[in-house]
């Protein structure tokens, strides 16, 4: 699979985030359990990745668990606990072939099952060495409390307030290496950011393609790369006119 067009290779998104919203709706439409949902999750998951593989993605993260998803019902926390588990180890030797470092971003709440860290810390030193593309999974993540721990280490530095600027207090971020989201793909059609890389996305195109996160394909994932390769990534400038100077 690849993304055709003029100047692909060029325009193709270095860091996708995904949302992945609808799972509840999903089952709902179904008259399922919210459980369902999760359960027809993993293949899209799976097809999502590959599909960024083969595009040439470098970086795919995907958002999987908030701060804020630990006041669901503990029936369905505890279920999802249990299946991040067992998808973790179900494709942790296909993810290590495919050459993709695999991270978790948060991980921070005691009420993590200690064997589910484990086997996190696990996938990470398993693929750590890997050069392919890098899967960073959002669990246990709340953007705020990131930037809120950056300025905590920030002022254990000793470092003088006049000296901070962007570059150093990103520094300070988990996973410092990762480079800002060029797009961010909500399934679903809901338009919210809810907490989720606030400092990395700051520049980053946000699409919102209707389909329920279930029911989202290695297509549809293509077809939003190929609107992003349409748009104007102006960062706060202007566009250039056709002699290629930049308007006033």
């Amino acid at each position: 699979m690849t993304v055709e067009g003029s100047g692909s290779a060029r325009r193709t998104p270095r860091h996708v985030a995904c949302v992945m919203d609808g799972n509840g709706r999903w089952a709902a439409r179904r008259s399922l359990p919210r459980t369902s949902g999760h359960l027809a999750a993993e293949t899209t998951v799976i097809d999502v990745i590959e599909a960024a593989r083969t595009a040439g993605v470098q970086w795919l993260s995907l958002y999987a668990f908030s701060t804020e998803n630990w006041q669901r019902p503990s029936t369905e926390v505890d279920f999802l606990m249990r299946l991040v588990r067992r998808v973790v180890r179900k494709h942790a030797a296909l993810l290590h072939a495919r050459g993709i470092r695999c991270r978790f971003l948060g991980v921070a709440d005691p009420r993590i099952p200690p064997a589910l860290a484990r086997d996190f810390a696990d996938l990470m030193t398993l693929t750590g060495e890997n050069r392919g593309m890098t899967l960073t999974v959002a669990f246990d993540h709340g953007g705020r409390r990131d930037i809120v721990a950056a300025a905590r280490s920030l002022i254990r530095s000793g470092m003088p307030a006049e000296a901070v600027d962007e570059r150093s207090f990103a520094a300070h971020l988990p996973f410092p290496d990762t480079p800002d989201v060029d797009l961010v793909i909500r399934t679903s059609g809901e338009q919210r950011i809810s907490n989720f890389m606030l400092w990395q996305v700051a520049y980053a195109e946000w699409m919102f393609p209707p389909v329920l996160w279930p029911d989202f394909r290695a297509p549809h994932f293509v077809e939003c790369l190929r609107a992003y390769q349409q748009r104007d990534r102006r960062f706060g400038g202007v566009a250039p006119d056709a002699n290629g100077e930049r308007r006033p």
